[in-house]
């Protein structure tokens, strides 16, 4: 790396067919890695980089959410996400993402105020649910449900205004906990549960999820206090497969409701949102305590197939921040809800001393993750696997309009058009049918 006269860093790249080199600009975060700005590569090369996955790749510029995964650091807009955890609650978290700054008591009260307003979902949509099998997916349901939202919110999809943005992103978090509910009652053959302006927002989704109109329902505090936490862990996750995806369809100028369904779309795929489900099935194979030392033979066992999975992270190479803070909670909703002598959590919490004492976990690093937790958890207080990804796409929902609401006002942000190394045929000569034998 070099310097300019005028003191800017840039690399110089020599191509070793022409000899002809190309000095790119390096520019500088305020904390991470820099990035080689590589925008007129092309023109001056003739080159594309080739990044499967792009791993490699800035694709933009963010202010919202900082990982160190080396270090086991997650930063939303600078604020450690176990202070969040343990001193904010979602909705501030929400605030906080889209605003760039922890809300006052009034812009608190506010904000919540806000969210109520909207929690309620056009009563029209719910003859959608009508409209798929009961046995469907709730994955599939929210992936129609939210896209169905621009049909009937048509004041907010005019994303050059910033009215219109902001409204459209306290419609979406409001809504998400009202439509997954709907999508459990809608399996479970229960009745929908409007959602009350009394309670908090994670009270909401409990109450809507669990209750019925048969008798009051009384929200336990432990649990709202455990689905409030799961909330904040999963807001955002800088530039993962949805978020990106988000912002890629975001790109076209498509409306906001389109972009976070393709987003759900995303996230339902079982190498991103399915973690905390794959958890559960995991256990389930194991079946018994007495077979875990088998189990962990095989995860040693480089010629096994097996993985244990919840275990280490693809980004943490480190101990995952947010397993910190979910281990503490999933142990208090053990203990609230007096659970003994459930096969599968008793694995799970034999697994996790293994995970803590073994050195060949201890070092590999590969410590239980917030997919560990957060699928005992969700089982104890009674989700089935399938509202698993559900919940992960109701608290991704923020980080998602966030994301999108930032990229939509960066003025250097273009339509996304990944390109490709091409390995197929070159022109050929057209054969007319009768000729072809």
């Amino acid at each position: 790396m070099t310097q300019t006269e005028d003191g800017k860093d840039t690399v110089t790249l020599i191509d070793n067919k022409t000899g002809k080199q190309v000095t790119m600009p390096v520019l500088h975060g305020s904390v991470g890695p820099s990035v080689i700005d590589i925008r007129k590569l092309y023109a001056e090369t003739g080159h594309f980089t080739y990044d499967p996955g792009f791993t490699s790749t800035g694709s933009c510029e963010s202010q919202i959410t900082y990982i160190d995964g080396d270090e086991g650091v997650l930063l939303h807009r600078g604020y450690a996400i176990d202070d969040l955890a343990e001193h904010s609650t979602f909705p501030e978290v929400c605030f906080l993402l889209l605003n760039n700054h922890l809300p006052t008591e009034a812009e608190r009260t506010e904000f919540e105020n806000i969210l109520r307003r909207h929690s309620m979902v056009h009563e029209q949509l719910t003859k959608f649910y009508s409209g798929f099998r009961r046995d469907a997916h709730p994955m599939a349901i929210m992936c129609g449900v939210v896209g169905a939202l621009s049909a009937f919110y048509h004041d907010s999809l005019d994303i050059n205004d910033a009215v219109a943005r902001k409204i459209a992103a306290h419609r979406l978090i409001a809504k998400m906990p009202t439509i997954a509910a709907m999508a459990y009652k809608y399996s479970m053959g229960q009745p929908f549960m409007y959602p009350r302006n009394d309670l908090s927002y994670a009270e909401n989704f409990l109450y809507m999820t669990f209750g019925t109109p048969c008798e009051p329902f009384k929200v336990n505090p432990v649990l709202s206090k455990a689905m409030d936490k799961i909330f904040i862990l999963h807001a955002d996750h800088e530039q993962n497969a949805s978020t990106s995806t988000v912002r890629l369809a975001g790109s076209s100028g498509a409306n906001p409701f389109a972009c976070i369904a393709a987003g759900i779309a995303s996230l339902w795929g079982p190498a991103h949102g399915g973690a905390n489900e794959a958890v559960l099935k995991m256990l389930e194979e194991i079946g018994s305590v007495d077979r875990i030392p088998e189990f962990v033979r095989r995860a040693k066992d480089k010629n096994d197939n097996f993985r244990l999975m919840g275990f280490g992270h693809r980004v943490y190479k480190n101990y995952d921040p947010r397993a910190q803070v979910m281990r503490q909670t999933c142990h208090e909703v053990l203990s609230e809800l007096g659970i003994k002598d459930e096969p599968l959590l008793d694995i799970a919490m034999e697994l996790e001393k293994i995970a803590l004492s073994d050195e060949y976990f201890i070092e590999k690093k590969l410590y239980p993750n917030v997919d560990f937790y957060s699928g005992i958890i969700l089982k104890a207080m009674g989700f089935p696997t399938s509202m698993f990804t559900v919940l992960f796409a109701l608290a991704r929902t923020v980080g998602w309009i966030s994301q999108w609401k930032e990229m939509i006002e960066d003025p250097v942000q273009k339509i996304g058009r990944p390109r490709q190394l091409y390995t197929g045929q070159t022109k050929r000569p057209f054969v007319p049918l009768a000729e072809r034998g």
